[in-house]
C-alpha cells in the first residue's frame, strides 16, 4: 500500500533552516506529482509547494524565494528545503502524492503522510 513518511521537522529560531524529507513507497514515485502542505492550529491546510513528474514546480506565495521543493527518483524521496524560517511558518507539514499535478494544486491529493512538526521561535 501507499506510504509517505515525513522526517526532518524540529524547532529552530527565526532565520534558521530545515530540510524535510518524505520517503515514498507503494506506487511509481517518478510518475506521480508530489506536494508539501502545512496546517497551523486553527487554520486551514495550505499548499506550500508542488512538483510534477517532469520536475516542474509551484510554490505558495508566502514561501516563494525561501523554500525549495525537489525529489530524488532513485531514492523515492521528496524534499523541502526551508530557509529563512519565520514564526508564521510554524505548522505541521505534510507530504502528499497525486497522480496529476492538478490534484496537488487543488489540494486534493490521493495520499497523505502523517506529518512532521516545524516550530519557529522569534
Amino acid at each position: 500500500q501507499v506510504q509517505l513518511v515525513e522526517s526532518g521537522g524540529g524547532s529552530v529560531q527565526a532565520g534558521g533552516s530545515l530540510r524535510l524529507s518524505c520517503l515514498a513507497s507503494g506506487f511509481t514515485f517518478d510518475a506521480y506529482a508530489m506536494g508539501w502542505f502545512r496546517q497551523a492550529p486553527e487554520k486551514e491546510r495550505e499548499g506550500v509547494a508542488g512538483i510534477d513528474s517532469d520536475g516542474n514546480t509551484v510554490y505558495g506565495d508566502s514561501v516563494k524565494g525561501r523554500f525549495t521543493i525537489s525529489k530524488d527518483n532513485a531514492k523515492n524521496t521528496l524534499y523541502l528545503q526551508m530557509n529563512n524560517l519565520q514564526p508564521d511558518d510554524t505548522a505541521m507539514y505534510y507530504c502528499a502524492a497525486g497522480s496529476t499535478m492538478a490534484m496537488i494544486v487543488s489540494r486534493v491529493p490521493e495520499n497523505w503522510g502523517q506529518g512532521t512538526q516545524v516550530t519557529v521561535s522569534s
